[in-house]
């Protein structure tokens, strides 16, 4: 197999083993073996061994020494880090977005929040809702066309899905997350920079305060 037909298997591997992880069932800890994984994957070694350092580099796994490489842990004094950084990059993102946002984007972002909001009266599904909240940021960041800033971000929300916690299996916490996006793109859509960035800031110190709250 060449590098240019393994780099989609590649991809895909280390997609599949994000969701495992942030499912819980690599749990933190776990040993990333790349023959167990080959295994339990059924490909081979090579775009396991490709994506397991993918993993590493976005902080979600760590190597060390004579143990091979691992699913990385996050304590809430590592989480605030996380969050306190992506306050002031998802704040850039959206004050840029706001400057680019088409009417196609502004029409999908208040269709996100609607899907959202309708969402709310059904159960809590913490795969889906947690899903959908990352589709909204990514649409933001994406719009923001800042591949640096996007590319930081994709390796933040990898490290804060680390911490285990129930933030989406709250009511309160899915209709508070809810109404934040919606300020987000109210500003957006009126073209206020200034107020985007602010809304956006304060919707991730709000996540920290949430996700860390006993």
């Amino acid at each position: 197999m060449t590098t240019t037909e393994r780099a989609p298997l590649t991809e895909s591997v280390h997609e599949t083993l994000r969701e495992l992880i942030f499912s819980g069932e690599l749990a933190p800890g776990t040993p990333l073996s790349v023959p167990a994984l080959a295994s339990k994957l059924n490909v081979s070694r090579t775009p396991v061994r490709e994506a397991v350092q993918q993993l590493i580099y976005e902080g979600i796994a760590v190597h060390t020494r004579n143990a091979g490489a691992k699913v990385e842990s996050l304590d809430a004094d590592s989480l605030r880090a996380v969050f306190e950084v992506r306050e002031v990059l998802d704040g850039l993102a959206a004050f840029s977005a706001t400057t680019r946002a088409t009417h196609d984007v502004v029409s999908q972002l208040n269709k996100m929040v609607e899907e959202q909001r309708e969402l709310l009266n059904t159960a809590p599904d913490r795969r889906r809702d947690s899903a959908l909240d990352l589709e909204f940021h990514n649409l933001i960041r994406e719009t923001a066309a800042n591949d640096p800033l996007r590319d930081a971000l994709h390796r933040l929300d990898g490290q804060s899905h680390l911490f285990r916690t129930d933030m989406w299996g709250s009511d309160l916490n899915r209709r508070l997350a809810v109404a934040e996006h919606a300020r987000i793109v109210s500003a957006i859509e009126t073209g206020d920079a200034v107020a985007a960035r602010a809304a956006a800031s304060a919707h991730v110190a709000g996540l920290l305060v949430r996700t860390t709250r006993c």
